[in-house]
């Protein structure tokens, strides 16, 4: 592979690591050519295990005989940029993680249809906008037994660099999509529907009749306002945390957790 030594930051190939916006990587107008940033060893590792495409490396040149000798031989013959710790910081905005980004290339969208084929726990993610709450909610998705997720367009990009380092590759691990669909859309796919909500007619997380669900998707709603009251009307079911000491709700990652585990197939 070739090492390239950089000393400015305007060097030509390194704009996707400093000057292009989340937005312009991501690349709405064809997908398919967009690109994403995985940041660490390990977690690119996830990513070339599940099979996605890297495209360039930026890595401290302390760490091309250390931590990072082995990823760079694994990938095999993409430009490895290079230079002191202070320019790529400067170049990035901010200080790398074990020493190395990974520009990947963005996998084709899979369809609803075919992410969920398998699957008897899914979750719906409705306008999650925060990365760390989204990288969240993914780790617990893949170490809890949830076998897809699927994103309303209001949601955060599930490839965001931080929402993918906050959770450890995971985004790798589960299968996903875009839900651009109602969430009826889900009962013909042969799901049930949990809304998880504070409403009066709600039923708590460990009601019996939720267990016997074959196939269920969690419904888990933004930071702020929770589900809309569409959404709440659609679900089959609105299912509560029980809470104690007057707290009324929890942060979304950490009730997803706890969902995902009571609820898990």
């Amino acid at each position: 592979m070739p090492i390239i030594e950089i000393s400015s930051l305007s060097h030509p190939g390194v704009e996707v690591f400093s000057t292009l916006t989340e937005a312009q990587l991501r690349n709405r107008v064809e997908p398919t050519k967009g690109i994403f940033i995985a940041e660490s060893p390990k977690v690119i590792n996830v990513a070339l295990d599940a099979g996605y495409q890297p495209t360039a490396l930026l890595c401290e040149r302390r760490h091309i005989e250390g931590d990072a000798r082995e990823l760079i031989a694994r990938c095999g013959d993409i430009p490895v940029y290079t230079g002191d710790r202070q320019l790529l910081e400067q170049l990035t905005g901010y200080t790398l993680t074990r020493g190395v980004l990974c520009a990947m290339r963005r996998p084709t969208p899979l369809p609803l249809e075919t992410v969920c084929r398998d699957a008897r726990r899914v979750v719906v993610i409705d306008g999650v906008v925060d990365t760390t709450n989204i990288g969240a909610i993914f780790r617990s998705a893949a170490a809890l037994g949830i076998d897809a997720v699927l994103l309303t367009r209001s949601s955060c990009d599930p490839l965001n660099r931080r929402a993918v380092r906050v959770s450890m590759g995971s985004v790798f691990l589960v299968p996903w999509t875009w839900l651009d669909a109602p969430l009826t859309a889900l009962n013909n796919l042969g799901f049930q529907t949990a809304a998880m909500a504070l409403s009066d007619d709600s039923i708590p997380l460990d009601a019996p009749v939720l267990k016997t669900i074959p196939r269920l998707a969690i419904v888990m709603g933004t930071e702020g306002d929770g589900l809309s009251h569409e959404t709440i009307q659609e679900a089959d079911y609105v299912v509560r945390i029980p809470m104690s000491h007057h707290v009324d709700s929890l942060n979304v990652a950490a009730a997803a957790a706890v969902a995902f585990w009571e609820l898990r197939g």
